[in-house]
């Protein structure tokens, strides 16, 4: 059985940094990408980043230059390091990862308090 679990949220000032982490147990088949989202209580989740089989990544034009999405295969394991947070960057990140079957941690929320 597939499970993600994140963890590193927590309360940070603006212009703080945090780095989430994405742990991933059991097997993917059919692994074709990971990605990070968040998601605002009213508001839709949102893609944050994104990082592909081939380790290209993507990342939504409001964290571009702040935040970087990578992943450790070996550990497996997905990061989101986020520097120079804003107020805006407040919500519960989720982990998200898409193959035959698209799967989804219970996320961490992010508090940044100005």
């Amino acid at each position: 059985q597939v499970q993600l679990v994140e963890s590193g949220g927590g309360l940070v000032q603006v212009g703080g940094s945090l780095r989430l982490s994405c742990a991933v147990s059991g097997t993917i088949f059919s692994f074709k990408a990971m990605a990070w989202y968040r998601q605002v209580p009213g508001n839709i989740r949102e893609l944050v980043a994104s990082i592909n089989i081939n380790g290209n990544t993507n990342y939504a034009d409001s964290v571009k230059g702040r935040f970087t999405i990578s992943r450790d295969n070996a550990k497996k394991t997905m990061y989101l390091q986020m520097n120079s947070l804003k107020p805006e960057d407040t919500a519960v990140y989720y982990c998200n990862v898409q193959s035959l079957r698209i799967y989804w941690g219970k996320g961490t929320p992010v508090t940044v308090s100005s």
